[in-house]
């Protein structure tokens, strides 16, 4: 068998840190009561991939930005899920945090 896919890793990962079986997360996600837990557990074996309106009814379930379930770095996909979490006056401050690092990294200074 092949290398699992993105999508089906981050989902469970996703599902498990919201503290959801994966039936109870069918239900939350609007996929029909008798089939939720093996639809969420064949997306996740990667045995089949959700269409997008599936996968954002999921990402609503676990409060999850879409975009978190297709990045294969690690730390981008947790900075992903980090900022969906922030406000809009804590995400100004972020965006500016990280233009001053990258500004330091390009003129070689440090803070």
């Amino acid at each position: 068998m092949g290398r699992i896919s993105i999508v089906a890793k981050r989902l469970k990962e996703a599902r498990l840190l919201a503290g959801l079986s994966q039936k109870k997360l069918g239900i939350k996600a609007r996929i029909d009561e008798f089939s939720a837990g093996v639809r969420v557990n064949q997306y996740e074996k990667g045995a089949h991939m959700p269409n997008l309106l599936t996968l954002t009814h999921l990402a609503r379930a676990m409060k999850v930005p879409v975009p978190y379930f297709y990045c294969e770095d690690t730390e981008l996909a947790q900075l992903i899920g980090d900022f969906s979490t922030l406000d809009k006056v804590q995400r100004k401050r972020l965006l500016d945090f990280m233009s001053e690092l990258i500004e330091a990294q390009t003129t070689g200074t440090t803070r």
